[in-house]
This record gives structure tokens, sequence and C-alpha cells, in this order.
């Protein structure tokens, strides 16, 4: 008796793709929404002689109490809030939805384009997802939104704040709305909060249905894969049951406590980026062939003819760039751009012009 792939996987899994990381070598990589700049050589050499005190042949600290002491005043987390730890944003959104599995009736809502993995996700449980379009303009089609919700009754509505691909901001009043509104949790996902500089944090404990998540991968610590999840205790309490014992390991502990204790370096760096977003959508915004939208995140949405093949010549000059064409509907023609260094930049667009 022969056991196959089909006697193992769901249906709807063996039909999935896997998430893609295209390849980078060698190439001016702006497609992951990194930040592009390192650190100063002797913040590396005080980071490393942290680093070798580490007893690596004992387990992390379980709960990380330090670490959280240092978020809760990096992102001004309310006294009366909790924090959850994932590695990364994508692991707090896993440890969610399995709150919600097994429950046949649960639905998970969010409007469409964004963040991929609350769909991805939300599949591989087997939960039900609705996914609301947003309008033209990529702002918040709220009467649709407050439809779907009344309908369907979402156990979690997640709103990414800024929105990724699109990049922009969606009216607070809107949210306020959609919280107000919803039976079920609201999570705002902010994880672009130090190139927005607005947050809902300080409005925790104003909902008992809101919970933040933010994560250091844009600032400057995309390798440490870190996202954490505030809210009230009552919510926390539980999750915390579904997080696996030592997500996060004993290097990232160490290494986001030192670099938040340096914080003003990745201040300036934030900073330096934000002016080179409004540089760079400013230079694009001059070019006839290119349709860019204002972003509040590290990273500019623009649409332009033969979107494929712009991405193609792109990467064939050595600059890899995001392709979203292929995911059709309101980004159809559209390609991401990280905001990169000044010179980075430059490169991009010299490559864009040519081609167009």
């Amino acid at each position: 008796m022969t056991f196959s792939l089909e006697d193992f996987f769901r249906p709807e899994i063996l039909a999935e793709r896997a998430y893609h990381v295209a390849k980078a070598d060698g190439m001016i990589k702006l497609d992951a929404m990194e930040n592009p700049y390192t650190w100063p050589e002797d913040l590396t050499q005080a980071w490393i002689g942290q680093l070798r005190q580490i007893p690596l042949n004992r387990y992390p600290s379980p709960s990380a109490h330090a670490l959280k002491a240092v978020l809760r005043r990096y992102a001004q987390i309310p006294d009366e809030a909790e924090i959850l730890l994932g590695n990364g944003s994508d692991e707090i959104i896993q440890i969610l939805l399995l709150g919600l599995a097994g429950q046949t009736d649960a639905v998970v809502l969010a409007p469409e384009p964004t963040f991929v993995m609350y769909r991805q996700i939300a599949k591989w449980l087997n939960l039900g997802f609705i996914g609301v379009p947003l309008n033209c303009d990529f702002s918040l089609n709220l009467q649709a939104m407050l439809k779907a919700i009344a309908r369907y009754r979402p156990k979690i509505v997640f709103l990414a704040y800024p929105n990724n691909p699109t990049g922009n901001l969606f009216e607070e009043t809107a949210i306020l709305t959609i919280i107000d509104r919803t039976p079920g949790l609201v999570v705002l996902d902010e994880a672009y909060a130090p190139f927005a500089q607005v947050s809902f944090m300080d409005r925790i404990g104003q909902f008992t249905n809101l919970l933040v998540m933010q994560t250091l991968s844009k600032l400057g610590l995309a390798g440490l894969r870190l996202g954490f999840l505030t809210g009230p205790k009552t919510w926390i309490e539980q999750l915390e049951k579904l997080r696996l014992p030592y997500n996060i390991n004993v290097l990232t502990q160490l290494s986001a406590e030192f670099a938040l204790h340096h914080r003003a370096v990745f201040d300036q760096q934030t900073a330096r980026i934000r002016a080179n977003r409004e540089s760079l959508f400013q230079e694009l915004s001059k070019l006839p062939q290119v349709q860019a939208f204002p972003s509040a995140a590290n990273f500019i949405l623009f649409r332009v003819n033969d979107a494929d093949g712009v991405f193609e010549r792109l990467r064939q000059q050595g600059v890899l760039i995001k392709n979203l064409n292929q995911e059709g509907g309101l980004l159809c023609g559209c390609l991401r751009v990280t905001v990169g260094t000044a010179e980075e930049n430059q490169a991009f667009l010299r490559a864009l012009s040519a081609a167009l």
C-alpha cells in the first residue's frame, strides 16, 4: 500500500503556492521593505561584545521580561496593556488564528489588497476568509466593510495601518467605526509605524476588542524576526497558551534589547528613509509613464504599462523590486519599490527610465 501526498495534505494545501522569496545575490535589493542602512562600526563592536556573554547552552528567558520592558518604553505601550512576543508578525498572526482553529463558523475578514499572510494563514487553518475590496484609490470602502461585518460577524478583522502593499493610511474615523461595529477582535497591524509616525497604541483599553501589532523588522532588525502584540490582559493571557515555549531565542532577545537602548541610531535612519521616500515619490511622479501612489510606509507602489516587462528589464539591470501585477484586481499593472539609500534610489530611477 502506498501513502501519497493526497492521503496526507488537504486539497487546498496541495493547490497552494509556497511563499516565494526572489534571489537577490549581487542585486540592488528593493523588494522586501528592509532598512537599507547598516549599524555604525562602534555599535556593531559593542553588540558583538554583548553576544560573547550569552550562555548558548541555556534556554532563553521564557517570558522575556527584560525585553518586554524595553519594548514597552520604545512603543509607548500603556501600562495596563500586556505584550505577546512572536517570531516576527507572521507567528503572531498564526497564534491569533490558531485560537479559531476548529470553529467551523469562524470568519476572518480584511480589506484587500493587503498583507497576504492574513488570508494565507487562515486558509492553512481551514478558516473562512472574507476579503473586502478597497476603493479604486486604495481607501477603505467603509460601507462594504460594515456590510460584510454585519453579514459574516467575523471573529477577527485585520487592518494594516499603513496598508501593505498600497502604503496608505486608512482614515482614523473609518477604523474607529469598524472597531465599534465588529463583534470580534480588530487587529491593527502597525508594521510600518516608524515611517507613518501614527499609532493606535494609546487607544488600547478604550476598546475591549482592540489589539495592536508591531514589529522591529522595518525599523532595521529584520534579521531578528521579532514582532509583538499588545492588548488587554484578558486577551493576551489566552493567546499566551498558544505560543510555543522559548519562541524568542536568546540572541534575538539580547540583540533587540541592545538595539533599542541605542534607539537614536534607528531614529536617524528612519528619518533619512522618510526624507528619501518623499524625494523618490517626487521623482517617480515626474515620469509620464508612471502613476505613483502616496505612501506612509518605507515603500512606494506605482503603476505602469507592461508591469511584467518593466520588472524583468529592471532585474536584468541588477535592480530587484516587487512585481504585484500577477495579483490582479486593483494591483493590475502595479510594482512596489522599497525606499533605499539615496544612491540606491538613483540607481533604481535610472534603471526604471531605461526599462520604460
